[in-house]
């Protein structure tokens, strides 16, 4: 395939855009090679600058789950549009969006709507301190809850010992009150809790990881952390900002079977517009301005644009169960494929899934911790990314990113995608 326009914008961009991107997963450094540049997209489609066409597997990580450009929701933004892209004032839309979500996901009785996956975390955590009336909070490690400071911290350098930042601009201030815990160990967050008694804030964890490729809980983490959190007077914070409305229409905490305090949500609820929300408990949710004391606010939040697309979007999807049943189908069919082919060339491999979330690990499994995905084969990643990309098959350009299919996938095309695969691989080891 030929990428020359590509190859031109980002040497344009380079010059203007820190790194030629604007987020950093996109300049394609995990896998190598000039990042591709997007000009239009439909279905399960993607063309490029250059007119290549892809089979796309990333759905704008996760929102494009019934295909890109659907006509209702396209519909749905350009009559909003036609009212103005923005009040700053409030919308019946909004409204209706709030009154969808509270109406079907327990343990919500009130939601407020923002502008990110990012700041919808940042939100539920200055929340749930001003809430309990403490500081510190528990994350995990491998799971990503956007560029906030709190979230920027890695390990210190022993399992009880304060965080440190792990990117220059975070302070040792905010690296104090931030734990990390080993995802699916609950002893290693029950320790934590021991250690820091009275003084947690809030749990956050990705309920099924998706930031270390996907990585499902193990049985009775979930329940264990619920357990936890009530027991000690802390915050379960899931961060559904990946799964909600994608795995279920309830999200993770129907299929696990657990109540979260606060849920964070994003991307689906824009169905690809900037937009976010975090929701939860009345008597947590109370404590938000302006009603409570603690203070958050966004001149876009809520946007009508915003809301039109991600409201058409769930209707469509609480209307329509069936769409889960066919994603499953379609995964499934999809990671035993890539499996069987890995399998089949004696490639050491773990492929873990849930709905339609796929993670593909080149290495023996089980892969359940952060520093089990870590040892999947990086450069046999890379090269099978690059083989794929020129066959037309658009897969995460990180090791470390789940793929999300989109229902607008079909059986050729899912069939098209296994025989890439088995041409890359066969090139690869011949």
């Amino acid at each position: 395939m030929n990428y020359q326009n590509s190859k031109n914008l980002f040497e344009r961009a380079s010059k203007v855009i820190p790194g030629g991107v604007n987020s950093p997963v996109r300049a394609f450094n995990s896998v190598g090679g000039t990042p591709i540049f997007i000009t239009k997209a439909k279905g399960a489609y993607l063309w490029d600058e250059d007119g290549n066409k892809y089979i796309d597997y990333i759905s704008s990580w996760g929102p494009m789950l019934l295909g890109h450009a659907e006509p209702d929701i396209v519909k749905a933004v350009q009559e909003t549009a036609l009212n103005s892209t923005s009040f700053g004032a409030p919308t019946r839309l909004e409204v209706e969006m709030a009154e969808l979500i509270t109406g079907s996901i327990p343990g919500i009785d009130k939601i407020r709507m923002v502008n990110s996956g990012t700041e919808a975390t940042m939100s539920a955590i200055r929340v749930a301190r001003g809430y309990t009336g403490k500081n510190k909070i528990i994350k995990f490690k491998g799971n990503y809850h956007g560029h906030g400071d709190s979230f920027l911290i890695e390990a210190g350098s022993g399992a009880l010992t304060m965080g440190e930042p792990s990117s220059p601009g975070v302070t040792e201030g905010t690296a104090k009150d931030t734990l990390n815990a080993e995802y699916n160990d609950l002893d290693s967050v029950k320790k934590l809790a021991e250690a820091n008694t009275g003084d947690i804030a809030a749990i956050i964890l990705e309920p099924i990881a998706g930031n270390m490729g996907c990585i499902p809980p193990k049985e009775g983490f979930l329940k264990g952390l619920r357990e936890l959190c009530d027991d000690k007077g802390i915050v379960l914070i899931l961060d559904e900002v990946m799964t909600g409305f994608r795995v279920d229409f309830q999200g993770a905490q129907k299929i696990y079977g657990v109540t979260a305090d606060i849920v964070t949500y994003g991307k689906i609820i824009g169905a690809g517009l900037p937009v976010g929300a975090y929701g939860g408990k009345k008597e947590i949710m109370d404590y938000v301005a302006p009603t409570g004391p603690v203070y958050q606010a966004g001149t876009l939040s809520g946007n009508p644009l915003a809301m039109a697309a991600g409201y058409t979007l769930l209707k469509k999807l609480k209307e329509n169960p069936q769409v889960y049943e066919e994603l499953e189908k379609k995964a499934s069919v999809l990671a035993n494929g890539i499996g069987q082919i890995l399998s089949d060339h004696d490639i050491p491999n773990t492929l873990n899934r849930v709905g339609s979330m796929v993670g593909v690990f080149y290495c023996e499994g089980p892969v359940e911790t952060f520093e089990d995905a870590n040892r999947t084969d990086k450069e046999l990643f890379g090269k099978i990314f690059h083989g794929m990309l020129k066959r037309g098959v658009h897969l995460p350009p990180s090791p470390f990113e789940a793929f999300f299919l989109s229902n607008a996938l079909t059986s050729e095309d899912i069939s098209n995608t296994l025989t890439a695969f088995e041409e890359t691989i066969n090139e690869l080891t011949r």
